[in-house]
C-alpha cells in the first residue's frame, strides 16, 4: 500500500512539473540569430535560423561563422571556401554563396545602403535562365557581349564598394578636420588646439589600422591563386550537376558498396582539388580595389606625415621659446650680480667712518652716484658681450 502510495505521489509532482514548464514563455534555441537573406534575384527576406542550419546550409565549419559574430572582434577578412564565401569587412558580416547572400541582420544605415546596392545588382543581372542553357549556370550571357560577373563576385563587388565608400568617407571627413586644426595650432599653441589635434591623431590611427587591414586582405588574395580559384561558387556548383550524374552510373554499375564509396569520394575531391578556372576577371576585380584601398592608405599617410611635421615644428618653436626664457634668465642672473657690485659700493659708503670724501661739496656726492652707476652699466655691457663671443647668449 506504501509503494502504490509512493507511485502515485510520483505521478502527481511528474504531472506539476509539466504543467509549470508548459506556462513558462518558449525561450528562443540554442544559437539562434536572425539573418537577412539576399537572392540572386534580387529578392530579401528575413530567415530565423540556427547556426548548425547554417553550417549544412553554406558548408562552413563552426570556427568560420565566429568570424561574423558581431561580439567578437576580428580583423577584416575574406574567406573563399567549397560553397561559400566569409566576408568581414567594416560593417559587413555576409556569407555569400552562388545563389544567396546571409548577413546578420543591423539596422546601421551603411547595412541598408549596402543591401539596397546589393539588390540592385542583383536585379541588374538577366535571370532568363533554362534547365537546358549551358550557361545558366555560369552567369554569362547568351548572346554575345561582355562577359558578365557571377552573382557570388557581383556580391564581393558590392561589399568591397560598401566597404571602401565607409572608409574613404570617413577619411575625407578627418582630413576637413585636421588640416585646418593643425594649421590653427601652429599659429597658436593653447591648451584646446592640443586636445583637438590629440583627439584627431588617435582617430588617424585607427583609420588607418582598419585601412591597413582591409589592404592586407586584399593583397594576400591577390598573391594567391589557389584562395581566388576557391571564391568561384558558379563554376563549381556548374561542374558539379555533371559530375554527380557521372557518380550515380558508376554506382549503378559497381559491384560492391565499397568500391563505389571510393569512386565517389576519388572523385569528389579531384574536383574540389583540381578545379583551377581562369582567376583573371577576380583578379581585376580585386586589384581595382586594391589600388583604391591604396590611395585612400597613401591619403592617410600624408597625413600622418602633416601630423608628424606639425609636431616637429611645435616642438622647435617650444624649443625656441626655451632658449629664449633661457637666455632672458641669463641676462637677468648677470644684471643681478652686477647690482650686487654697486650696492658693495653703496654699503662701503655707508659705513660709520671718517674720510674726506664726507666733508667735500655736494657735487662730489653726484659724482660719486653717477660713477658709480657707470661702472655697474659698463660691467654689464662687458658681460653680456663676452657671452656672445662666446655663444653662451
Amino acid at each position: 500500500m506504501a509503494y502504490k502510495l509512493h507511485g502515485h505521489g510520483e505521478e502527481e509532482l511528474g504531472r506539476s512539473a509539466a504543467a509549470a514548464h508548459a506556462q513558462q514563455p518558449r525561450r528562443k534555441g540554442i544559437g539562434m540569430r536572425v539573418w537577412l537573406v539576399v537572392s540572386e534575384s534580387g529578392d530579401s527576406h528575413v530567415e530565423e535560423v540556427g547556426k548548425h542550419a547554417i553550417m549544412r546550409r553554406t558548408g562552413l565549419p563552426g570556427r568560420d561563422l565566429r568570424v561574423l559574430d558581431p561580439m567578437l572582434s576580428y580583423p577584416s577578412t575574406i574567406l573563399g571556401r567549397e560553397r561559400a564565401i566569409v566576408i568581414n569587412l567594416e560593417h559587413i558580416k555576409a556569407i555569400v554563396t552562388a545563389t544567396e547572400v546571409l548577413m546578420v541582420n543591423s539596422t546601421n544605415p551603411l547595412v541598408v545602403q549596402f543591401v539596397a546596392d546589393l539588390r540592385d545588382r542583383a536585379r541588374d543581372m538577366p535571370h532568363q535562365k533554362s534547365e537546358d542553357d549551358p550557361n545558366s549556370m555560369t552567369g554569362t550571357p547568351v548572346a554575345d557581349g561582355p562577359k558578365l560577373l557571377p552573382f557570388e563576385f557581383r556580391a564581393l563587388e558590392a561589399c568591397l564598394e560598401s566597404a571602401c565608400r565607409c572608409l574613404e568617407s570617413e577619411t575625407q571627413t578627418l582630413e576637413q578636420e585636421a588640416y585646418p586644426a593643425l594649421d590653427e595650432l601652429t599659429s597658436k599653441i593653447s591648451t584646446l588646439n592640443l586636445e583637438r589635434v590629440r583627439q584627431i591623431k588617435s582617430r588617424l590611427v585607427a583609420i588607418s589600422g582598419r585601412v591597413q587591414k582591409v589592404r592586407d586582405e586584399l593583397e594576400h588574395l591577390l598573391d594567391d591563386d589557389n584562395d581566388m580559384a576557391e571564391m568561384y561558387l558558379t563554376e563549381k556548383l556548374a561542374e558539379q550537376t555533371p559530375l554527380k550524374e557521372e557518380l550515380y552510373d558508376e554506382a549503378q554499375e559497381g559491384d560492391d558498396e565499397g568500391g563505389v564509396e571510393e569512386y565517389k569520394s576519388r572523385h569528389s575531391s579531384e574536383f574540389f582539388t583540381g578545379v583551377k578556372p581562369n582567376v583573371e576577371e577576380l583578379e581585376m576585380l580585386l586589384e581595382a580595389y586594391f589600388a583604391q584601398i591604396d590611395g585612400i592608405s597613401q591619403k592617410l599617410y600624408h597625413m600622418s606625415e602633416y601630423v608628424n611635421d606639425t609636431e616637429d615644428f611645435i616642438n622647435i618653436m617650444l624649443d625656441e621659446k626655451q632658449n629664449q626664457l633661457l637666455q632672458m634668465g641669463v641676462m637677468l642672473s648677470t644684471a643681478n650680480m652686477i647690482l650686487n657690485a654697486g650696492i658693495v659700493v653703496v654699503g662701503l659708503f655707508g659705513m660709520n667712518i671718517g674720510i674726506s670724501l664726507f666733508d667735500g661739496k655736494p657735487i662730489q656726492f653726484w659724482e660719486t652716484v653717477c660713477g658709480t652707476i657707470g661702472g655697474c652699466v659698463t660691467l654689464y655691457l662687458i658681460a653680456v658681450g663676452w657671452g656672445k663671443k662666446k655663444t653662451l647668449i
